[in-house]
């Protein structure tokens, strides 16, 4: 399979590049995979395709300032650290900007005293670096806090005027570097409503890094790898998806995050396993899905894991029909932009 398969072509302008002043203000494209048809609405009115004793999964995962800018010791040269995965309390893989002129052994100083630094160590299968930090635990988190920032995407140019508007309002555990932009659209009020009408919701965690957002440089899908990221089901999650399927009721994922958590620890029967790990799962067209029955995403770059993801889900043919719609009906595209309910 070719990833050039999964390629399309999207005005520039299509791009959202700030959020919208409401969270669910977002428009909706609903996606029947079994019809093939799509309807146009708002996302409030993602209720209408809801039953009661659905269970709508979401990531819990919250996003750290994990983007920091330092100079290399001895000589000053400037460098850009993006902190991935978190390997123990003073550990982490991360990219290194420019990674080349970073030596084994060398120290990265980040801060104006060099406040927080680094001890660079061996490097990582995916091209990144495992960094020592000069702190544990909460002081390393505090240090990031200050010194750090929150990484967006290239293509969003207009800086982010409230760092909020890259959370969930539901983001609880720290660790991802890259917001679920799915739950993006969902307010207080609207999972309030949507518990109202019977809806169950339940919470996994998985944080994003590397394997989210890694561009895919094959040519073939089948020779892509993914990077690993943390995940963490609960046993009540576990329980609530097995008290979902015997009811003969929906799993809906919010988000491909809270997709693939699920799928790793999916059983033959629909059910899920609780425990935590890390999942390098890498779904695409021919993938047969185990648990999810339902789908809430947001729509993804060409030539993406994400889209393939997706395209597993629905078809190739369908979610690129429809994002033809999307595009010809001027959706928002991308981390701020609209959503898609594949139902």
């Amino acid at each position: 399979m070719q990833v050039s398969d999964f390629d399309y072509e999207l005005p520039e302008e299509l791009i959202a590049q700030e959020p919208l002043a409401e969270r669910d203000h977002s428009r909706l494209l609903v996606v029947d995979k079994m019809a093939k048809i799509w309807q146009h609405a708002i996302f409030p009115q993602i209720l209408q395709w809801l039953q009661p004793g659905d269970l709508m999964v979401f990531n819990d995962t919250r996003v750290i300032p994990a983007r920091l800018w330092g100079r290399r010791l001895p000589g000053g040269g400037k460098v850009e650290v993006l902190l991935l995965t978190q390997h123990g309390p003073d550990r982490w893989e991360a990219l290194v900007r420019p990674g080349r002129k970073v030596m084994p052994g060398q120290t990265l100083a980040f801060g104006a005293d060099g406040e927080l630094r680094a001890v660079a160590a061996e490097r990582t299968a995916f091209g990144g670096r495992i960094l020592k930090f000069n702190r544990e635990g909460t002081d390393l988190r505090g240090a990031l806090y200050k010194l750090g920032e929150v990484p967006l995407p290239p293509y969003i140019k207009a800086p982010l005027r409230d760092l909020d508007r890259y959370q969930t309002v539901y983001a609880r555990k720290e660790g991802s570097v890259a917001a679920p932009t799915a739950g993006l659209h969902f307010t207080p009020e609207l999972l309030a409503r949507i518990r109202a009408a019977g809806v169950e919701t339940g919470y996994l965690t998985l944080h994003v890094g590397l394997g989210t957002f890694r561009p895919v440089k094959a040519e073939t899908v089948e020779d892509h790898q993914m990077h690993e990221e943390f995940f963490q089901i609960s046993p009540e999650l576990a329980e609530a998806v097995a008290k979902t399927k015997a009811a003969g009721h929906r799993v809906i994922a919010v988000g491909t995050t809270s997709v693939r958590a699920l799928e790793t620890m999916g059983q033959p029967d629909g059910t899920v396993r609780a425990g935590e790990g890390r999942t390098d799962i890498f779904i695409y067209p021919g993938y047969q899905f185990k648990v999810i029955d339902g789908l809430v995403t947001n729509f993804h770059l060409p030539r993406s894991t994400l889209l393939m993801l997706v395209s597993a889900f629905a078809g190739r043919e369908l979610i690129l029909a429809a994002y033809r719609e999307a595009i010809k009906e001027r959706y928002r595209f991308f981390n701020f932009g609209d959503a898609m309910f594949i139902i």
